[in-house]
């Protein structure tokens, strides 16, 4: 099982080497791994992966049904973005948000989510833009897949009256795959 285990994450950095790695060549091919309802609309093709580590943040509050209880509500993001070399190349933060160091930025609302194969990593989402600004790496980005997830859950504890409106901020990183408008 643990050789198993090993075989399987050494498949998948290697494809991500590979993956990241293309991104020079401009040759970018979507990861094997992606479910069939997370993959990008066929009239687009990937330009560009990166990978995003930071923390999720979430805020104690209560719920809206009629029993007093409360819940850590996800507030939004906080990571660095990162190109196949470690080269830092932009940010990740509420909204959902991706902004590059030119400026370009692009928003998205969830299209579609599947449980991470880890249970303990939040789930894997594509993503539709709803928005995007400027003329540099985000310009044209018309989805985007957040795959490979590690850790980024709710706390499963801890929230109640007591801790209302406090915040916690939980380590995470994940692939993200941007996609633009076939030519």
């Amino acid at each position: 099982m643990k050789r198993s285990r090993a075989l399987i994450r050494f498949g998948r950095h290697a494809l991500l080497c590979a993956v990241f790695a293309g991104c020079a060549g401009r040759n970018l091919a979507p990861p094997p791994d992606v479910p069939p309802s997370l993959r990008a609309p066929a009239d687009q093709v990937m330009s560009l992966a990166l990978r995003g580590a930071g923390v999720q943040v979430y805020e104690c509050q209560a719920t809206q049904d009629r029993v007093a209880r409360f819940a850590w509500v996800l507030r939004g993001p906080e990571a660095d973005l990162t190109d196949h070399s470690g080269k830092t190349v932009g940010r990740h933060y509420a909204g959902p948000t991706w902004e590059a160091d030119d400026g370009s930025t692009v928003a998205g609302e969830i299209v579609a989510q599947e449980p991470s194969p880890n249970p303990d990593a939040m789930p894997w989402l594509l993503l539709r833009a709803t928005s995007n600004a400027g003329k540099g790496l985000f310009a044209k980005t018309r989805s985007i897949q957040r795959l490979h997830t590690v850790g980024g859950k709710a706390p499963g504890s801890g929230c109640d009256a007591t801790q209302l409106r406090k915040h916690v901020r939980v380590a995470y990183s994940a692939d993200y795959y941007f996609y633009v408008a076939r030519r």
